[in-house]
């Protein structure tokens, strides 16, 4: 009698699937080139890195895995259209890390049908569908996040984007978190590497909280806020001129709280 490891006999059945942690909106994107856009969010469970200061382990730690569902494309395309009432919106793909989920077909699928889609990655890996998206954020984790950085894996992602060609690829956007001055060198070693490609910058949230019924328990907001002043300040001392700093908008106004 063949005894089948109940793992390869999981990874069989989803193969193809997508891990979901949670779909909701429409909301607005709080952070990034695309802050105060009106959208649906896809944030799928799973992620390569692990950072210091995570603030959505329940779609990163595989202690969640759990609560995490196996979604074909159109499943997910289906629950978008009907939080959005089947009207095309921007579908912002999040994580822990879209970019190890199969979410070609998803996107074809989408645009053929009039939706738009972005998605924010670490880049750390790189995949063929990136060409399809329609905005590209990529946000190499700093020094403060303790995890590592490998600039070969940033040109893998960014050459996958433009493989089109440049006017035929997604927009592309470094996003840089920062905490404190080593995170600032970082954003600079880094987009002088990829000069031409538009840099936002925004303070990181150093006390992430587990989310709460209200949203806004144990999120430092006033800590939030000075971080922001000191990189404005930091910015405008250095002339660098051609950044964006934005706050994330949507931890100032709704804290932790999910679903928004």
């Amino acid at each position: 009698m063949t005894v089948i490891d109940p793992q390869i006999a999981e990874m069989s059945e989803h193969r193809g699937k997508i891990r979901i942690s949670e779909i909701f909106g429409p909301t607005v994107q709080g952070e990034g080139a695309l802050i105060g856009v009106p959208t649906v969010f896809v944030r799928t469970g799973g992620c390569d890195f692990r950072c210091s200061w995570c603030d959505t382990l329940y779609a990163v730690d595989p202690a969640f895995r759990a609560d995490w569902k196996p979604m074909t494309a159109t499943e997910v395309l289906d629950a978008v259209k009907k939080l959005s009432g089947g009207k095309p919106i921007l579908i912002t793909l999040s994580g822990g890390n879209p970019a190890i989920q199969p979410l070609g077909t998803l996107i074809a699928m989408g645009k053929a049908e009039g939706f738009s889609f972005a998605i924010e990655t670490q880049g750390s890996i790189a995949k063929d569908w990136f060409a399809d998206l329609n905005y590209l954020t990529i946000s190499p984790k700093p020094p403060s996040s303790s995890t590592s950085f490998d600039p070969d894996a940033l040109r893998a992602c960014i050459d996958a984007a433009q493989a089109n060609g440049m006017l035929d690829g997604p927009a592309i956007t470094l996003k840089f978190p920062v905490r404190d001055e080593a995170d600032l060198m970082f954003a600079d070693y880094v987009r002088n590497i990829h000069i031409g490609i538009p840099v936002c910058l925004q303070p990181v949230n150093t006390t992430p909280a587990e989310p709460h019924p209200d949203g806004v328990n144990g999120v430092d907001i006033e800590g939030l806020t000075e971080r922001y002043r000191w990189l404005v300040d930091e910015v405008a001392r250095r002339q660098w001129f051609d950044v964006r700093v934005l706050p994330q908008w949507h931890v100032h106004v709704w804290g932790n709280l999910r679903g928004v």
